[in-house]
Order: structure tokens, then sequence, then C-alpha cells
């Protein structure tokens, strides 16, 4: 059974104009336990929308997906925090540190949502990331690349299955970008967890032996200029 699998998924959203949009019409797609997928597509091509959906964040229209053997479609938005707690890092585009926390107490709050709080295994992480100089430091005193190996080590806190990153090398520069998609590669195989990486970077895609084109299985179109993602 793969760690992930997603059938027949639709999301709409509302246009502007007020009618319904399908962003995401996405017949088949899985995922193995500790594979590496890259995943591309045009922004506005529903890559944020479906990571939204496999996270537990957005509930689609229909559809059925499966996460280590649990239904995300058929669960409750609670029961979906929970499942993205305990199965899911996500590392968004934008890092979505909490500016007022520390580095340490940014990846410690992860893990009270999760399995628990492990300041041991905390520290590991952050100095894994190079950071074990840094653990009280708050986002603001950091460099945008160090404010992503935050978010990195944060996405691993509750040892996940699966970690969902969203173009993630987005707000770096070329030498940055390099360097953390390949932190972020290696700490997901040091960790036994799948990665499903999200870029229309052509850089990080080439990157990846196993690349697979949003266009070219979603049958939704493309948004409306000033729609969500």
């Amino acid at each position: 059974m793969p760690l992930l699998e997603i059938r027949n998924l639709v999301k709409t959203y509302q246009a502007p104009e007020g009618t319904p949009h399908t962003v995401l019409d996405l017949p088949q797609f899985h995922l193995d336990a500790q594979a590496e997928v890259a995943l591309s597509g045009e922004s506005g091509s529903g890559k944020t929308t479906l990571l939204h959906c496999i996270a537990g964040i957005l509930a689609p229209e229909s559809g059925a997906i499966s996460l280590a053997g649990h239904s995300l479609t058929s669960a409750t938005e609670a029961d979906r925090d929970r499942l993205r707690a305990r199965h899911v890092g996500y590392i968004f585009q934008t890092f979505n540190l909490l500016q007022g926390y520390t580095c340490l107490e940014n990846v410690l709050l992860a893990m009270a949502f999760g399995r628990g709080t492990d300041a041991p295994f905390a520290q590991t992480l952050l100095g894994r990331v190079g950071l074990g100089d840094k653990l009280h430091h708050l986002p603001r005193q950091l460099s945008v690349g160090q404010q992503q190996r935050v978010a990195v080590a944060r996405a691993l806190a509750n040892r996940p299955q699966l970690v969902l990153a969203d173009e993630p090398t987005g707000n770096l520069d070329a030498a940055n970008a390099g360097s953390a998609l390949a932190l972020i590669r290696e700490m997901c195989v040091e960790n036994h967890a799948a990665l499903l990486l999200v870029s229309h970077d052509a850089a990080v895609l080439g990157a990846f032996s196993d690349r697979r084109d949003l266009g070219t299985i979603n049958r939704a179109v493309a948004r409306p200029e000033g729609g969500p993602l």
C-alpha cells in the first residue's frame, strides 16, 4: 500500500465573479514510503492547493486521500489536524515561523501538537541543520537561509512519514538554494521520511530522478488571475 494515495480529487474555489472554479481535478496520484518526488507546474496550476489538501489544511469537494492508512477526506477537521501533526511535516514557502519565539521554541511548539515535546531531539535537529549555536535566536535575528533551516528542523520535529515542501528555495539565492535543497533531501533520508516537493524551478526539478508534471495529470484548467493557488 502506498504511503499516500489520491483518487478523483476535486477542489474548487469561488472565482472573483462568484462562479465556481475548479483548480484541482486529479484522477490519481500516489507516493510510496521514503520516496522522493518533485512535482512541477506553472504558477496557479494548483500545486499549493494540492499540498494543503494532502496536509488536511483544505478539504476537497470530492475524492479520496489516504495517508499512512488513514482517510483524510472522511476525517473531521480536528482529526485531520491530529493526522497532520503525527504524519506530515510541512516546509512552507514563506517559512511561517512564529516571530515571537526562538528557534528552539518554534520546534518545540510543533512537537507539542504532535508526539509531545522532546527538547534533546529538538536541539539535535537544530544542530543538524547548523543552528546549534542559535537555539535562542528569534527568526528576525537570522538570515533568510537560516530561517529556512529552522523550518526544515520544525518539519521533522514529529518524525513524520511524509515531508511536503512548497517552493522551498523560492526565497533564496542560487547558492543558498542548492545547499537548502541538499539539506532537505539529506534530512528526509536520515529520518526515513518521504519527500514531496513542488517547484517551477528547473534547477530544483533537475535534481530529482522522479519528476511529475501536475499539468499532465490535473484535468482542471489554470486558475483565474488573482485567484487562489
